[in-house]
This record gives structure tokens, C-alpha cells and sequence, in this order.
């Protein structure tokens, strides 16, 4: 079971991932979105989405830190273990909360609202609760272990992480991990695994097109020149 969790489970969650992304890309361009219920209600989306989103950016930040920064580097900067770990425990604390309270405004937004409701699938209902559960078992884990120090799992938990990448994972390393810490990793690698078959996906949509493309001009039009215009290639000239 050991050599399956920390072994195995991390290379399946990445394979469906992957899998996932390019079957969505290749056969539901349309649905690859975070299917928005805006114009349904857009009072408490544009405060409860926000919320969400500033306060995932935060945790994910968090975690490529704390994971794949290693302790070496910390150090070399003058960041000892004390001072990084009341960072981590405030930051990620604060981080987590933030993302806790937007997911809740959502859900209490598409519970209550009828037709956000009626729009709401089992697969977003799923999305919601492994999403919740992996943000809140991550504030867990390190509210458990905030006396002193703390657990410092850039011995354990990131080593381990940075394995994955050499394809030798290094399960060894996991042995002395915290129960809650252990199955904050095992739920968030079936958060990663479920991304690309929910809402989620979307945030693997970048406007990379926006960067070429001309300025979008809005301009009342001459009322001398009504009528169709012919087309013409390339850009215009704002002032034409």
C-alpha cells in the first residue's frame, strides 16, 4: 500500500490529468470553460469569485514553495526554520481561509439561487467537496503541528515531491510523515487527477491570443456613412 501511494497513485494522477486535458481539448473544445452562471446572478459571484480565486492563487503559490524550494535556498537568504514556518502557518492559514470563504459563498450562491442550481451537476457537486476537503486537511494538518517549529515537511514531503520528477519517487521518505499530512497529499492528487473531467479545466486557458491581437476600438459610427462597409484585410488605422 505504501509503494502505491507514493510510488504509483502520483504517476496515475498525472496520466489522467494529461489524458483528460488532451481528450477535452480534442473533443469538447466547447465545454473546455468554467461553464459561468453569471447571467443568472452576478451580485454575490463578483464578490464570492474573487475571494475564491485570489485565495487558491495564494495556496498554490504556497505549496510550489514550500514544495519545490529547497531548504538549502531558505537558508542562503537568511530565512531560518522559526521564521519560515510562522510564514507558512499565517500565510497558508490566511491563504486557505480566503479560498474556504469564496468556495462557501459559491456554494451558498448556486444552493439558494434556483436557476444556478438547476445548473449545478453531480460533477460539480464532486469538484466542490475533493476541493474543499483538500484545502481544509491542508490548514489541518498545519494547525495540528503548529506548536514550536512546527513539522517541517521540506525534510519529508517535498524531497518526495521533487523525486516524482526523476521518476525514482523516494517513498521512504513519506514513513515518518503525519497522518494528516499524508491524507491531504492522497486527496490532492485525486483533486489533480479529477481537473481535467470538471470545471477546473479552465484553469488551463490562458488568452495567449490577446497578446498579438489589435486593441478592440469601440466608436459610434457616422450616421452619414450608414450602410455595410466592405471588408478589408489587415488592421485599420483607429482614426479610418
Amino acid at each position: 500500500m505504501t509503494f502505491f501511494l507514493w510510488g504509483v497513485l502520483p504517476y496515475v494522477a498525472f496520466v489522467l490529468l494529461v489524458a483528460g486535458l488532451v481528450w477535452r481539448h480534442r473533443y469538447d473544445r466547447f465545454g473546455w470553460t468554467s461553464r459561468s452562471s453569471q447571467v443568472y446572478e452576478s451580485k454575490l459571484l463578483n464578490i464570492a469569485s474573487p475571494v475564491f480565486h485570489y485565495g487558491i492563487l495564494f495556496v498554490l503559490a504556497g505549496h510550489l514553495i514550500g514544495l519545490f524550494v529547497p531548504e538549502s535556498w531558505t537558508d542562503a537568504l537568511g530565512v531560518d526554520e522559526r521564521a519560515y514556518h510562522l510564514f507558512s502557518l499565517y500565510g497558508g492559514t490566511a491563504a486557505g481561509a480566503l479560498a474556504v470563504a469564496g468556495i462557501a459563498a459559491l456554494v451558498y450562491r448556486r444552493r439558494t439561487n434556483a436557476p444556478v442550481f438547476r445548473a449545478t451537476t453531480a460533477n460539480d457537486k464532486l469538484m466542490y467537496l475533493v476541493l474543499l476537503a483538500a484545502i481544509v486537511l491542508g490548514m489541518a494538518a498545519k494547525l495540528a503541528h503548529s506548536s514550536g517549529t512546527g513539522y517541517d515537511y521540506r525534510t519529508s514531503l517535498a524531497p518526495w515531491s521533487r523525486s516524482l520528477f526523476t521518476l525514482s519517487p523516494d517513498t521512504g521518505a513519506m514513513a515518518g510523515v503525519p497522518v494528516l499530512y499524508r491524507v491531504h497529499a492522497v486527496v490532492g492528487m485525486v483533486l489533480i487527477a479529477l481537473v481535467p473531467y470538471t470545471r477546473l479545466v479552465h484553469m488551463f486557458s490562458a488568452p495567449v491570443q490577446y497578446l498579438f491581437r489589435p486593441y478592440v476600438v469601440y466608436r459610434s459610427r457616422d450616421p452619414e456613412r450608414l450602410g455595410p462597409r466592405p471588408d478589408r484585410r489587415g488592421w485599420e488605422r483607429a482614426g479610418s
